[in-house]
C-alpha cells in the first residue's frame, strides 16, 4: 500500500478491545523475526524425530493479556503452524 492507503487502512483495522497487545506491532514483529531466527525449527516437530521449519511463535502458557506472559522469551516457542493450530485448539476447548 502507499502510504495514503496505509494510513486508511490501519483507521479501519479492527479494534483490539482493550487488548494490551497488538500482533501487528512494530515490538512483536521484531521480537518474532528475531526468535524465529535463533529458533529456526518447531520444537515439537523436534520432539517427534522430525525436522520442520518453525513459522509460528507461541507463547507456552496463553498470555490472556498479562504483558509479562506476553513479552517474556521464556514464554515463547517456535512452532510449525501444524502444531500451533493443534496447541491452539486444544487450550481454546480446554
Amino acid at each position: 500500500y502507499c502510504r495514503v492507503h496505509t494510513l486508511q487502512r490501519r483507521e479501519h483495522r479492527r479494534p483490539l478491545a482493550g487488548r494490551a497487545y497488538d500482533y501487528g506491532s512494530t515490538r512483536w514483529r521484531r521480537l518474532r523475526a528475531a526468535f524465529l531466527g535463533a529458533h529456526p525449527f518447531c520444537t515439537a516437530c523436534a520432539a517427534e524425530g522430525r525436522v520442520t521449519i518453525s513459522t509460528v511463535v507461541d507463547h507456552v502458557m496463553p498470555h490472556r493479556g498479562d504483558p509479562n506472559l506476553l513479552w517474556d522469551p521464556k514464554n515463547l516457542q517456535a512452532l510449525c503452524k501444524h502444531h500451533h493450530d493443534s496447541k491452539t485448539g486444544r487450550e481454546a476447548h480446554a
